[in-house]
C-alpha cells in the first residue's frame, strides 16, 4: 500500500477520500475544536449541538469514542515535527519499510507544537480512522494519551520530549552511552577543552548525551566547564550559532561534540568563517551517522544510532500491541556506535 504526506493538521492527497473533521465542523455549523470534543467524549457541548455532530460523524462513518474497531483499517499514521531533515528521511524508511511488508499503508503528517489552531494529531488520528500512530519527537499530554486510548487506537512514540508515564512506549537509542563514547573519544586523543552542543534542553535524548558528555570528562578526571556548554536546535543553524558564541571564547574550546549530525554542519561553517582548520585546528564529533557525514569534508566523525531499525521497531511495536501481543518492556533502546573519521585528530600543539 502506499503513502500519503502532509503538512498542518491533515495530509495532502491530491484528492481526498475521507471527509475530515473541518468538513463535518463546516456541515454542522460548528469549529472542528466542537467536532473533536464531541468525538472524544467531551462533556461540554450542548446536547443539540452534540447530537447534530454525532449524527453527521455516523454518516461519515467515524468510530463512536469509546469503542475498539472490530477491523483494521490497513493504516497507520507518522506523526512527526519536520519532515525537511534527513533525521526524519531516515526514520520514515523504516517505518514504510515495515508496514509495507505488512500490506499496510503510511499516512505521513507534519504537525508542529506550536500550532495554534487546532485539529491536534489526535484529531487528524481519528480522521484516518488509522490502527495506530507513531509519533516522534514530541511531547505528549495526558489529554491526548487518554483520548487514543479512548479511540483504541495503538501508540508508539520516538524519542519523546519526555516520559510522562512509565507505560508509554517508547523507542530511542543509548543516548548517554554515546555522549560518553563521542567524549572519551576525544580525551584519548588529548583533548581537554571539549564544548558540547545538545538538542532543545528540554529532550530527554539531549538531557542523556550531556551527561554522558559530563559522565566521561569526570571519569578522566578533567573538570566539566559550563561554560562549554551550548544547546541548539538539532539543525545546522543552532549549530553555526553555538559554535560561533564557543569559538570567540578567550581559551576557546578545542574540540566540539555536536549533538547531532546537521548542528556538527553548522560546526563546520562557523569553523571555516573564524579561519580553522579541521581536525588541525578544531575536532568535531557529531551524533546520528547520516549518510552525509561520509561525503562532508573531512568526512564527520560520529556516533551512529541506528535511525532506520528504530523505525523498523517502532511499527514492529505497534503491530505487537495491534496483535495483543505482550511487550518485554514498554521502553526499547537500540545500540549506538562510535564511527571514527577523519574530523577528529590530536589538539593543536
Amino acid at each position: 500500500m502506499g503513502r500519503r504526506v502532509g503538512t498542518g493538521a491533515e495530509p495532502v492527497t491530491g484528492r481526498r477520500s475521507r471527509s475530515t473533521l473541518s468538513d463535518i465542523a463546516e456541515e454542522a455549523g460548528v469549529s472542528t475544536a466542537t467536532v473533536s470534543k464531541v468525538l472524544n467524549g467531551r462533556t461540554d457541548v450542548a446536547s443539540a449541538t452534540r447530537e447534530r455532530v454525532t449524527a453527521l460523524l455516523k454518516t461519515h462513518n467515524y468510530l463512536a469514542p469509546g469503542t475498539r474497531r472490530s477491523r483494521r483499517s490497513g493504516l497507520v499514521d507518522l506523526v512527526i515535527g519536520g519532515l525537511d531533515s534527513p533525521w526524519a528521511v531516515e526514520i520514515l524508511r523504516g517505518v514504510e519499510a515495515e508496514c509495507a511488508e505488512r500490506g499496510v499503508g503510511t499516512v505521513v503528517s507534519r504537525v508542529r507544537e506550536d500550532d495554534a489552531t487546532p485539529p491536534s494529531w489526535t484529531s487528524l488520528t481519528a480522521a484516518h480512522h488509522s490502527d495506530g500512530v507513531i509519533l516522534v519527537t514530541s511531547r505528549i499530554t495526558a489529554q491526548q494519551r487518554a483520548q487514543v486510548q479512548r479511540a483504541g487506537v495503538a501508540l508508539v512514540v520516538i524519542d519523546p520530549v519526555d516520559l510522562p508515564d512509565t507505560d508509554l512506549v517508547s523507542i530511542g537509542a543509548t543516548n548517554w552511552a554515546g555522549g560518553l563514547a563521542a567524549t572519551e573519544h576525544l580525551l584519548s586523543l588529548g583533548h581537554r577543552r571539549i564544548a558540547v552542543i545538545g538538542g532543545p534542553r528540554e529532550m530527554l535524548c539531549t538531557q542523556a548525551r550531556i551527561d554522558g558528555y559530563r559522565a566521561g570528562l569526570e571519569r578522566a578526571g578533567v573538570e566539566v566547564d559550563r561554560g562549554l556548554i551550548r544547546y541548539g536546535d538539532f539543525l545546522h543553524e543552532g549549530g553555526f550559532a553555538a559554535a560561533q558564541e564557543l569559538l570567540a571564547l578567550p581559551g576557546r574550546p578545542t574540540a566540539i561534540f555536536a549533538g547531532s549530525d546537521m548542528q556538527a554542519m553548522g560546526v563546520y561553517e562557523a569553523a571555516r568563517q573564524a579561519g580553522l582548520s579541521i581536525p588541525r585546528d578544531l575536532s568535531v564529533v557529531g551524533f546520528d551517522d547520516l549518510p552525509l557525514c561520509q561525503w562532508v569534508s573531512p568526512p564527520l566523525t560520529t556516533v551512529r544510532q541506528p535511525l532506520e531499525e528504530m523505525g523498523r521497531i517502532a511499527a514492529r511495536t505497534l503491530f505487537q500491541q495491534l496483535d495483543g501481543e505482550a511487550l518485554v518492556s514498554p521502553r526499547i533502546e537500540l545500540a549506538t556506535e562510535l564511527r571514527v573519521r577523519l574530523s577528529t585528530a590530536a589538539p593543536p600543539a
